[in-house]
């Protein structure tokens, strides 16, 4: 197998600086988060809508189809995280990627048990009070990502820098805009130690979501995912009914508890799970329209490494 080695590689104990993002409902089952795990990369189950019995069981499922490390990631505001976290820290998955909330909450616990821990940030601040804490690494995510990019909409290009800049002793992988081996090439450049990858492992044949949510971003451009729900917790997603009455809402000065009960009428659920992509959340990086068309995840891992070393090769050598 291809091995491309970082110090993120060599702390996760994984072949390749390849990382799938934690996807609700897409990677809230065991079949993608294993594929990718078995190729090389770093998969990563989706804990947010899980029910306990569902989580523990695709947990063990994981671990006893491959030998090599896996994640779960876990929002710090889900309903029910305490129990969830006790669920964690009995079954002792390697790696807990945490995100929307403080590390101290869970850290010396999970430390305990011997579990590593990346904590997601959006920005310099973030990351040092991560860093800080003692986080074995951080997950820091720009504006082009799908799901919840930085309130703000800093470039992954910038952040990543600044995050390099703010915490030069701690890994960290980046998140946004990222499709591809040349991709990979351009973050591991940029001083991180693996790329994370959220729309392309959306559109697997492992992803655990509707059809029609996956023809939805399989046909998007690389400019229709675009942010929305400004002060309620931006999600970047492609254009529906639901995109456009938020905009208009917004564009009309509407008070913020009338957005707010809009913005939570729609869900992810209702366009990933139940396949409405006209009234649901069709949450997608701009790196939609970077994919042609949907692979087996183990496939698509194979390819970003053979990619990253062909783009990797082409770069000029200084004289």
């Amino acid at each position: 197998m291809t091995r491309i080695e970082t110090a993120l590689t060599r702390l996760l104990g994984i072949d390749l600086p390849i990382v799938q993002a934690g996807m609700s409902w897409a990677s809230s089952a065991p079949e993608l988060p294993l594929a990718v795990s078995r190729a090389g990369g770093l998969g990563v189950l989706a804990a947010g809508p899980m029910r306990p019995d569902d989580l523990r069981s695709a947990i063990r499922t994981v671990r006893a189809g491959t030998d090599r490390p896996f994640a779960v990631n876990l929002p710090l505001y889900r309903k029910g995280v305490e129990e969830t976290l006790e669920l964690l820290l009995a079954e002792r998955p390697p790696v807990l990627i945490a995100s929307q909330g403080g590390p101290r909450r869970y850290l010396d616990r999970f430390h305990d048990a011997g579990v590593l821990c990346l904590h997601v940030v959006a920005g310099p601040e973030h990351a040092r009070k991560a860093a800080a804490a003692g986080v074995d690494g951080l997950v820091v995510v720009g504006a082009e990502a799908g799901g919840h990019p930085p309130p703000d909409l800093v470039s992954t290009l910038v952040l990543a820098r600044a995050v390099a800049a703010a915490v030069p002793a701690t890994p960290f992988l980046v998140s946004g805009g990222f499709a591809d081996g040349h991709g990979l090439a351009a973050a591991l450049a940029l001083g991180a130690g693996a790329a994370q990858f959220g729309t392309r492992f959306l559109l697997s044949t492992e992803a655990n979501v509707h059809p029609a949510y996956q023809r939805a971003v399989l046909a998007a451009s690389v400019a229709d995912p675009q942010p929305v729900g400004r002060d309620l917790g931006v999600i970047r997603a492609i254009p529906n009914a639901f995109t456009r009455e938020m905009h208009r809402l917004e564009a009309d000065g509407a008070a913020l508890e009338d957005r707010r009960t809009r913005f939570s009428a729609s869900t992810l659920k209702m366009a990933a799970f139940d396949g409405d992509v006209d009234r649901g959340k069709i949450e997608a990086g701009q790196s939609a329209g970077l994919i042609g068309e949907i692979r087996p995840a183990g496939e698509i891992v194979r390819t970003i490494a053979t990619e990253y070393e062909t783009a990797r090769r082409s770069l000029p050598e200084a004289r």
